[in-house]
């Protein structure tokens, strides 16, 4: 296992433009974290950047993604992550948290805590999972003045702004390729097609509208799930696995919890569970000794 890195003692987080700058060199895989252990663990594997969905925020909560979350408990989590890892991290920020002013604000707050970029959907509340029955969508006019809104709000212009657009579903493909372009003559640097459903629909997303585009591969929804090295030869600049590892995670732990229920111990268990050892590899436990010992020493020479 490889050894995590202090961001709480040493300088140097990226910023938007690192995302930017992989993005001009092909295919971005970001894989979906929920906080700053399993962004770690996402880091040790090689991957350059990081997603943080707002499901999988309001699902570590135990709560469905029915726009519960708010505001201060997503700029919290983009905190912490960033706290520990500085690989980009695009962050979901639902419908904006509100109206213009409040996309304002929600550009700025993300921003702020660390975020690289965000995507911005133009479902009304309370919004839904992008791949369930009974979504309703904002006039397009509304999304436009939200998208000026997050352009003008944020503070590096690197800062990456995506357009999601849900109509693929309500209105059909069409419909949502039509959005996409307003979108970004609006000021939107890329575009997020929610619930595309075929090959053949992700490419004609693809042919018909320019920008970067976010691919959404989550299990058991409409999309079909194409490997990385598809949607890139479709164009596409981005591709989030928003809850795979949460979704195996749960599994994992319920396995577990259903063992110790069961046996009363978890001596049967120990082949299937992290050793002490490479978790405070992980969470780079010595370095914090290290920085202790440190700060004890200069004490100890000031007071001589």
């Amino acid at each position: 296992m490889k050894t995590g890195t202090n961001y709480i003692f040493e300088k140097g987080q990226s910023d938007a433009s690192e995302l930017r700058r992989l993005i001009s060199k092909g295919i971005v895989v970001a894989p979906g974290v929920f906080n700053g252990i399993s962004a770690l663990v996402a880091e040790n594997h090689g991957f350059r950047a990081l997603y943080l969905s707002g499901s999988g925020i309001a699902g570590s909560m135990g709560l469905p993604d029915l726009s519960l979350t708010s505001l201060n408990e997503v700029v919290e989590e983009t905190r912490r992550i960033k706290l520990v890892s500085a690989l980009p991290l695009i962050v979901d920020v639902d419908t904006g948290f509100g109206e213009v002013l409040n996309v304002e604000r929600t550009v700025r707050e993300i921003e702020r805590a660390g975020a690289s970029a965000i995507h911005m959907e133009d479902q009304i509340l309370p919004k839904k999972c992008g791949h369930l029955e009974g979504k309703k969508l904002v006039a397009a006019e509304e999304m436009i003045e939200k998208i000026q809104a997050a352009s003008k709000s944020r503070m590096n212009k690197d800062f990456t702004i995506i357009a999601r657009t849900d109509a693929r579903s309500v209105e059909g493909i069409d419909a949502a390729i039509e959005r996409a372009r307003l979108y970004l003559r609006a000021g939107a640097d890329g575009i997020f097609p929610e619930a595309l459903e075929s090959k053949e629909e992700f490419k004609e997303f693809s042919q018909k509208v320019n920008g970067i585009l976010m691919a959404n591969m989550t299990e058991y929804g409409r999309s079909p799930l194409l490997s990385v090295d598809e949607l890139e030869k479709l164009g596409y600049s981005i591709v989030i696995f928003p809850l795979t590892a949460f979704r195996g995670a749960l599994k994992k732990m319920d396995e577990i919890y259903s063992n110790l229920a069961k046996n009363g111990t978890q001596r049967n268990m120990l082949n299937e569970i992290m050793t002490r050892k490479d978790y405070y590899e992980l969470i780079n436990y010595s370095s914090y000794e290290l920085e202790d010992k440190k700060l004890k020493e200069k004490s100890t020479k000031i007071m001589e």
